[in-house]
């Protein structure tokens, strides 16, 4: 588990003047990593960090400023279309990256004069996806979600047994995860209303999943396990996920073997990465309430007692296409925090999904499943706050909303802040609706 370092200083300061204003996303302590390039070009994609309110390409740190061996490796393994090869060198080269980019940066850098001229506007930047992900693995850790899902459609059993005991997921659909900010299509599969056929047509329950994707970082053999107390080594950092999920569809097609068109139709992943180091300020303990069962042998460690939770505030903010061109600003729908919405750490998750002998690679992608905290107002999907759409809310507009409709935008937000700690961001995870294709 990472420790601090210089480069979590509160004190320190960029050269680049829009990392240094108080609720920027991302200060210096911060540099999330994209893969990005300027938008209309043909230019390749590659690899660069936030600072402020401007990204600065990694190769162009690595030449304007001598980097120690180390991380002369790292920038290199850095320097493709995807981070899959900075992903596998693992944390000791991924902290002499970030050290350098971090000292390149800061005030008085003599790399100041070399790099100031090619930073790239985010405004200017689009984005591909942070890795080529081979695998998804969707996970459920969000327990007052569980609970209140289940209390929708099993009101006299809404959490099951196993599920204090055992990180529960489902193999998701890797091929149709898009980087954020890409449209959403409505997906079109079979629905079961009150007649006993069902027919196929565009989901009228369109939701959104408020959720953290974490990446792998190096890999495990096949068979063998990554025990609990090094599971933080394999986790090359966070972003945010929205895991879309059409609620109409679901519940005809999910029993026995779980989701399918309802969930493979698109999910999207934030282009920001936050490492784990970066988070290391933001570290809380792992509590169970009393009267909780203990996490069996594998999923228990002192070090996950200690610090295995995360301090992340969350928010969704919807934005409808009637409130833009009203020329209105975006809604917030709720606020949480994953450090009480998550029964399950993240070297909990990469335990038990490799106990079993199963290989992570770099680049694969555990999503945490919905993040809600118990009140209301910390609901992390529609499902929740509509009550199954029973309940609409309603908009300052006066419009409502049960579930998503077309052209309505859909935007993710998430930070940690912390006394003694510079704030950090996650940026933003948005997805526009777009109509449906027909179903005929």
């Amino acid at each position: 588990m990472d420790a601090l370092n210089e480069t979590h200083d509160p004190d320190l300061r960029s050269w680049v003047a829009s990392a240094n204003v108080g609720d920027s996303d991302f200060p210096i302590q911060n540099l999330p990593f994209a893969i990005f390039r300027r938008r209309g070009t043909d230019q390749a994609f590659r690899a660069g960090v936030a600072i402020g309110d401007r990204i600065a390409a990694v190769a162009d740190v690595a030449a304007a400023d001598p980097l120690a061996p180390d991380a002369a490796a790292a920038a290199r393994a850095a320097g493709g279309d995807s981070l899959n090869a900075l992903m596998a060198l693992g944390p000791p080269a991924w902290s002499a990256l970030r050290l350098a980019l971090s000292r390149a940066l800061r005030e008085g850098s003599p790399a100041k004069a070399a790099l100031e001229p090619v930073l790239v506007p985010q405004a200017d930047a689009e984005y591909a996806l942070p890795a080529r992900i081979g695998d998804y693995t969707d996970f459920y850790i969000g327990i007052h979600h569980a609970t209140a899902v289940g209390k929708l459609f099993r009101p006299d059993n809404p959490l099951l047994p196993n599920y204090k005991w055992v990180p529960i997921g489902y193999h998701g659909r890797a091929s149709s995860i898009v980087v954020g900010g890409q449209p959403i299509r409505r997906p079109v599969g079979q629905i079961k209303g009150s007649s006993d056929i069902p027919v196929l047509g565009p989901s009228r329950k369109l939701d959104y999943e408020l959720e953290l994707g974490l990446l792998i970082g190096p890999g495990n053999a096949l068979g063998e396990p990554i025990p609990i107390e090094t599971a933080e080594d394999h986790l090359f950092g966070i972003a945010l996920f929205n895991d879309w999920s059409a609620r109409d569809i679901q519940p005809w097609e999910y029993q026995p073997l779980g989701p399918f068109l309802a969930k493979s139709f698109s999910s999207s992943l934030a282009p920001w990465v936050v490492t784990a180091e970066a988070l290391a300020p933001f570290r809380t303990p792992f509590v169970r309430a009393a009267g909780e069962p203990a996490p069996l042998a594998y999923l228990d460690s002192a070090g996950n007692r200690d610090r295995g939770a995360l301090d992340i505030y969350l928010e969704a903010w919807l934005l409808t296409d009637a409130m833009r061109r009203a020329d209105l600003p975006a809604v917030r729908l709720s606020r949480g925090n994953a450090r009480d919405a998550a029964y399950w750490t993240p070297a909990q998750l990469i335990a038990h999904h490799t106990v079993g002998g199963c290989n992570l690679r770099p680049g694969d992608l555990l999503g945490s499943g919905t993040l809600s905290g118990a009140p209301a107002e910390e609901a992390g999907s529609l499902l929740e706050l509509s009550q199954g759409g029973t309940q609409p809310i309603t908009l300052p507009n006066g419009e409502t909303r049960g579930f998503l409709e077309d052209g309505d935008t859909l935007t993710l937000r998430a930070w940690c802040q912390r006394e003694g700690a510079r704030r950090i961001g996650f940026g933003a995870c948005s997805g526009t609706i777009v109509a449906a294709r027909s179903a005929a």
